[in-house]
């Protein structure tokens, strides 16, 4: 796999634009300085991902397909990635930059990311697995452009189906 990070974005608050950064500290409970390391996030303190990872692959889709441009951070996620399928992450441990993640759930589009990119459509152009995936911070590391992603440890359900497999299980 030949996965880096492409661009990093936080927001200092809810509803704020999201700021284009060149590096970032993941620290234990989410990315220094983000909306829900500080719990100031829309969905604070009920439904928080420590950091989000969207796909420059699916912000082009959706820019071909529905004709809305989010390479400016309106998609509202922290980490955008190119070169891997960021739901091949979840439950996966792995490293991005110095830091250790490890992807926990999708983060699907909510009527909220709508209305602040404050355009119509983007929800539904988030949909269908671009909108993303949370992962919490395992071991805290500075995050930087262009950063390589590796896999550490597979999620366990896909090893032990593998392993089952090759077992004739």
């Amino acid at each position: 796999m030949n996965a880096t990070v492409e661009q990093l974005f936080i927001a200092r608050e809810d509803s704020a634009p999201m700021e284009s950064l060149e590096s970032i500290e993941a620290v234990e409970g989410g990315l220094e300085g983000d909306r829900y390391r500080t719990g100031k996030g829309y969905y604070s303190p009920f439904d928080v991902c420590e950091v989000t990872l969207i796909e420059a692959e699916a912000i082009e889709e959706i820019a071909e397909e529905f004709g809305i441009d989010l390479s400016d951070g309106r998609h509202r996620r922290n980490v955008v990635t190119r070169g891997v399928a960021v739901h091949d992450l979840l439950g996966a441990t792995f490293r991005v930059g110095d830091s250790v993640l490890r992807g926990t759930r999708p983060r699907p589009p909510c009527a909220h990311v709508e209305q602040v990119a404050g355009e119509k459509g983007v929800a539904r152009a988030l949909k269908n697995k671009r909108g993303g995936v949370c992962a919490s911070v395992v071991d805290p590391g500075r995050i930087e452009l262009g950063d390589a992603l590796e896999v550490l440890e597979p999620d366990a359900r896909t090893m032990g189906r593998k392993i089952a497999d090759r077992l004739g299980l």
